[in-house]
């Protein structure tokens, strides 16, 4: 799969990167929303290691071991594993002294479902089959060894090269691999960039499934590129203007809007007049007299009529009444 890159002069701040936000690849198991005592909790990491029989082990043999799928990490080479096991989150397999994991977003032709018996079976019918691997993180400090059926599939080199090219501001196409709660997984050639779920819109979102698909195609903005732990961060939300810098513009203090209610706290209601733009309906501007809550005067999902009382495009802040008349 090519990735044809496209520059763009806008350069935003991406926002921070640590383990946890990468790691949790590992711990999330997809789309499965329980585990198998119901409790819903997803696999950790230590309950993957666990899986795994992964421990600190100084002997030679193992030492080695790690130094050898270092250097076919290096050589982006493609490994031929035999499936010795599963559990929630993907499939076990052994490469020499070394147990590696395989997340089932990894796999190919795996079945885009959240119930877990499909899941379930999809994973137990692999377990004896030989796999065509690559490595997608290695870390002998961390006893892990993270492969990907589907990275196999792309040419020795590109992915590597992928990485070199591209640049903050570019972008690029590829396809949504994984969906999870923050965010979703993209690829763009055999390497994967994640969209963290504030990079998805402008706008409130509940959850990136409520946006995208698995195996949806899309173009993809480039926020930043770690190419020492080939980690990518993407945005889709750039790519269209940010609603808020012309706010002051296109709307004036006194005009009636239409608008669809998004959230309802204690001090009153949000409500969305165009994607990416929420305005708040204080408590004291949703109606007359007393009532005992904003949800006794208004639901998420209500279509309603409102009047601009402020705007504030710096602070992004927008001030609503539903009293129609000054």
């Amino acid at each position: 799969m090519s990735t044809n890159v496209q520059r763009h002069v806008h350069e935003p701040s991406p926002p921070s990167l640590d383990e946890g936000y990468w790691s949790s690849l590992l711990n999330e198991g997809e789309n499965v929303r329980t585990d198998s005592n119901g409790t819903g909790k997803f696999p950790t990491t230590d309950f993957i290691q666990e899986e795994m029989n992964i421990s600190p082990d100084g002997s030679a043999t193992v030492q080695s071991d790690w130094i050898e799928i270092q250097r076919i990490t290096d050589h982006d080479e493609v490994i031929e594993l035999n499936v010795v096991g599963y559990n929630r989150g993907g499939l076990l397999v052994e490469w020499r002294s070394l147990r590696g994991f395989v997340p089932a977003s990894q796999l190919v032709n795996f079945p885009a479902t959240s119930n877990a018996t499909l899941r379930r079976n999809a994973l137990v019918e692999r377990v004896g089959q030989q796999l065509l691997l690559r490595v997608i993180e290695l870390s002998s400090e961390k006893n892990r060894l993270i492969l990907s059926e589907r990275a196999a599939r792309a040419e020795p080199g590109e992915r590597a090269d992928i990485l070199t090219r591209l640049q903050p501001g570019d972008i690029v196409h590829g396809h949504i691999t994984n969906l999870c709660d923050f965010g979703a997984f993209v690829d763009l050639g055999g390497l994967e960039g994640l969209i963290h779920i504030s990079e998805l819109s402008w706008g409130r979102v509940g959850h990136p499934a409520n946006l995208l698909e698995r195996g949806e195609e899309l173009d993809v903005y480039v926020l930043s590129v770690d190419r020492t732990n080939a980690r990518i961060a993407l945005s889709l939300k750039r790519l269209r203007p940010d609603p808020w810098q012309s706010v002051q513009d296109k709307y004036k203090i006194g005009e009636i809007v239409e608008g669809e209610i998004t959230n309802v706290v204690d001090f009153g209601a949000f409500a969305c007049i165009e994607e990416g733009l929420e305005g708040l309906i204080h408590v004291s501007e949703l109606a007359e007299g007393h009532f005992l809550h904003p949800r006794n005067v208004v639901s998420e999902g209500q279509i309603i009529k409102a009047r601009i009382m402020s705007i504030d495009g710096r602070a992004r802040r927008l001030g609503l009444t539903l009293r129609l008349n000054p």
